[in-house]
């Protein structure tokens, strides 16, 4: 199953993609590893993309979940081959709660969804990210072409209830398909 994660900072994409590739026996691919290098530096756009793309190839058959909004990295292609799309809405004020609770956690460590040496940060232009600059006019249209493109594989989750219903309603469907989660192989 392919399975790709988008939606606002703050949201808990990476927390639900690490976990779905769990279940499901999955690589994951977290986006903000392919954006940023050590120090926070932001990796040229080429080489990400190359990186992108060799994750899709080399996982074609297996599966992959990944998550982040990068359209610079592959994005109509991991909409197109995804079996699921998850959009993370949840409201700015969740989402500024979450990252405040992750960066209390994190805080002088790289955490696992991140590239080597980026220390959790928090500042203000991060929080003005979360609260007004990251939910732009653009970026609310980005997400209602993507459903509209695919409607019927795309899911809004606007809270934690409907979280667990979708990710209930996954495991549902992995166990109608019969398959081994991650192997393609059905159960006898």
């Amino acid at each position: 199953m392919k399975i790709a994660v988008i939606g606002y900072t703050g949201s808990g994409k990476s927390v639900l993609a690490a976990k779905l590739g769990k279940i499901l026996g999955c690589p994951v691919l977290h986006l903000d590893k392919l954006q940023f290098e050590a120090g926070w530096k932001e990796r040229k756009e080429a080489e990400g993309n190359r990186l992108c793309e060799q994750f899709l190839e080399e996982n074609k058959e297996r599966g992959w979940v990944i998550d982040g909004n990068y359209e610079k990295f592959c994005q109509k292609r991991r909409m197109k081959e995804a079996d699921l799309i998850i959009f993370m809405d949840y409201p700015r004020w969740i989402c500024l709660w979450q990252a405040l609770r992750r960066y209390y956690r994190y805080k002088g460590h790289t955490r696992k969804s991140m590239a080597d040496g980026c220390i959790e940060k928090m500042d203000k232009e991060f929080i003005l990210w979360i609260l007004k600059n990251g939910r732009s006019r653009e970026k609310k249209e980005d997400y209602k072409r993507v459903g509209a493109q695919y409607p019927d594989k795309f899911i809004q989750v606007r809270n934690r209830r409907q979280l667990r219903a979708t990710v209930i309603r996954l495991l549902q469907l992995q166990n109608e398909k019969g398959l081994y989660a991650g192997t393609g192989s059905r159960k006898r």
